[in-house]
């Protein structure tokens, strides 16, 4: 439905009017639209080249107002974006037209150290939760990024530097609210709404709004972690992967293949060549831990070595204020990196142009693989080696050079394994959304969303429209 939209209303196709000034006082001035002061800063997302101009942009204090904002979307026909920390590879936080509701103003977070759990609202970043746990020398497994808001994060399954100790995020959920199309606030947990718990366990936010999660907490004060970067060859990034998959499940690990940048711990002769930039976190006591990370130290010698004893939030590194990368990418699991697909990476790797290129692994397994496949929409348990592989770049009319080169890199990646993580999912199709959720999973999951959205008002999203 088009609609126009002034500092003082929103005029629809249909001749109706929605008041600016009313809407503003029934959410007690939380409501930024065109022409506020703020505006831009409030529709920017985390990721650079998208650039739209949502209607009204709403951060509701609560449940109550979030089902009110979800019955405005309904009512109108505008389009609904939900925005946790706004960090979706697809831009999904912001809409052109329509409402965005902004999940940023709710950060309430309850620890209970006894039980071991909290109820977190979703308008926490990972890193605002996991120092808050740490106070208590807890911690949830999140991602590796501290500004990803929990909310998206979550559903979309959770996997990050404790996933071969814990398993994913949503491993450690035990129960969640969800406001719902129709308005209705809702517990979900193993016994009730069961089928919606299933779902919104990797389903992404096609089945409502999660306003509030609860999560099992481990007892974790320290970890032995940080940079470990090697020189990289073929041998150097297969005989990582090798490792990684022998290693404790204690540790878990991330390993980006790039040209060093100008970074002061690197002496100035290595910058531009190829890196192994290896995060490596154990999650248990530090002499274990050195001696779990000790081959990976005889790889090759190390060009710097900054693992240490560090308390668990140390692990996201500071983010630059105003950073929005502008990037083509694409994700994929494999089953195994040998010498020869090392070599493969190293040349798509050496012949971009880009700002930046570089190709991310992460070896899986561990406690994720022992969680049935079918027990949650995280359809791929069984899978072992994550890559992403991103080129960075500055302007717009470069994008296409970018995206061939990120298409012809994945399609050079041979994979019996054709699932994809649906956290770095690009636009890329109904296909790829499907290998996200493949065969049965796809079909279960459009079956509960025409149960509790049948009209498809979650659709901004990697969007699994309703069974008919």
């Amino acid at each position: 439905m088009a609609t126009t939209t002034t500092k003082q209303s929103i005029t629809f196709k249909n001749g109706a009017v929605l008041s600016i000034p009313e809407l503003r006082r029934a959410f007690n001035g939380r409501l930024i639209a065109p022409g506020d002061p703020g505006y831009d800063q409030a529709r920017t997302v985390f990721y650079g080249g998208i650039d739209r101009h949502p209607a009204a942009i709403l951060r509701p204090a609560d449940a109550g107002e979030v089902s009110r904002v979800i019955g405005l979307a309904r009512e109108t026909g505008l389009e609904l974006a939900v925005r946790s920390g706004g960090h979706s590879t697809a831009g999904f936080g912001v809409t052109e037209g329509g409402i965005v509701l902004d999940l940023s103003g709710m950060k309430a977070l309850q620890i209970d150290p006894e039980q071991c759990t909290a109820w977190a609202e979703t308008g926490l970043t990972a890193g605002e939760y996991t120092t808050a746990a740490a106070a208590h020398a807890l911690v949830t497994g999140f991602g590796d990024t501290g500004t990803v808001g929990i909310g998206g994060l979550t559903l979309g399954g959770g996997v990050g530097y404790l996933i071969r100790k814990y398993g994913l995020t949503i491993d450690d959920l035990l129960a969640a609210e969800i406001v719902t199309a129709d308005g209705q606030i809702l517990r979900t947990d193993a016994s009730s709404h069961p089928d919606l718990f299933w779902a919104i366990r990797g389903g992404g936010g096609n089945f409502g709004v999660a306003t509030r999660f609860q999560f099992r907490l481990h007892e974790l004060a320290e970890v032995y972690g940080g940079l470990l970067i090697l020189p990289a060859t073929a041998d150097t990034i297969a005989g990582f992967i090798t490792e990684a998959e022998n290693a404790p499940e204690e540790l878990s690990s991330i390993a980006t293949v790039m040209k060093a940048p100008p970074m002061p711990f690197l002496p100035p002769e290595v910058h531009g060549k190829m890196i192994v930039m290896a995060m490596l976190v154990y999650a248990g006591p530090v002499g274990a831990g050195e001696q779990a990370l000790a081959p990976f130290r005889k790889l090759a010698t190390p060009l710097a070595d900054m693992v240490r004893p560090m308390r668990y939030p140390e692990i996201y590194q500071p983010e630059e204020a105003g950073y929005h990368p502008r990037g083509a990418a694409r994700n994929m699991f494999v089953d195994s990196i040998d010498r020869s697909l090392a070599e493969v990476m190293l040349g798509h790797l050496r012949i971009s142009n880009a700002s930046m290129a570089v190709v991310q692994l992460r070896v899986m397994g561990g406690a994720m693989r022992r969680v049935p496949v079918d027990a949650t929409a995280f359809a791929h348990r069984k899978s072992r080696i994550m890559v992403n592989l991103a080129a960075l770049y500055q302007a717009t009319e470069e994008k296409p050079v970018h995206e061939a080169w990120a298409e012809n890199f994945a399609a050079a990646l041979p994979q019996d394994d054709q699932g994809v993580y649906i956290n770095f999912l690009g636009v890329e199709g109904e296909s790829r959304l499907r290998a996200a959720y493949p065969g049965a999973t796809w079909e279960r999951l459009a079956g509960i969303k025409a149960r509790y959205d049948p009209d498809n008002l979650f659709r901004l999203n990697q969007n699994i429209p309703p069974a008919k």
